[in-house]
């Protein structure tokens, strides 16, 4: 398994639409990057927001999740509570090809505020909006710029293509077409 180069995730993207819109290299220009870079590709978030808020004193319970326990909310920046957490999705819809496995990782520039960017995985054949878990770690409101960028996308081929994908499993968050919550 080797990571992708510049070259074949353009070649991925343009052939297979691996990932739509596509920035063929960074964009920059007072924003916080995004788009194609050495290895991987740097992800914006959407100005669609779910914001975690205590007004109803739940539990939070991945197998019976409360959605009265997140505000909805949209716009250019979102405002996330001191220790708290927002989820979001991604600009880019994803097709992800059979021999390939991502892993998403924090930009700097968040992480170095103590905004730390959560995404699992995209399995061999997921496809959909990414949903995005994004945590304020600090005692203080933070920002969250939307249409720009959030996290970079490394891109795994594998040797050969895997017997079960994702889509094979017909999985839970397959073809997601906005944030997604929790679900058994």
């Amino acid at each position: 398994m080797g990571l992708l180069p510049d070259y074949k995730i353009r070649e991925y993207a343009q052939k297979q639409a691996m990932l739509d819109p596509f920035v063929d290299g960074q964009v920059r220009d007072g924003k916080i990057s995004y788009g194609l870079s050495s290895y991987g590709y740097d992800i914006r978030v959407a100005d669609e927001f779910k914001i975690f808020t205590n007004i109803h004193t739940t539990v939070v319970d991945p197998k019976q999740f409360d959605v009265h326990s997140m505000v909805d909310f949209k716009g250019d920046v979102c405002i996330i509570p001191p220790n708290s957490f927002a989820l979001a999705r991604t600009v880019e819809y994803f097709h992800i090809p059979r021999g390939v496995l991502t892993v998403c990782v924090g930009k700097s520039t968040y992480a170095r505020c103590g905004i730390i960017v959560n995404v699992t995985p995209f399995e061999p054949e997921w496809e959909g909006y990414a949903t995005l878990e994004i945590s304020n770690t600090t005692p203080l409101p933070a920002k969250i710029y939307a249409n720009e960028g959030i996290a970079q996308v490394l891109f795994f081929e594998g040797d050969g293509v895997c017997e079960i994908s994702y889509g094979d499993k017909k999985g839970k968050y397959q073809a997601q077409q906005s944030i997604v919550l929790p679900k058994l």
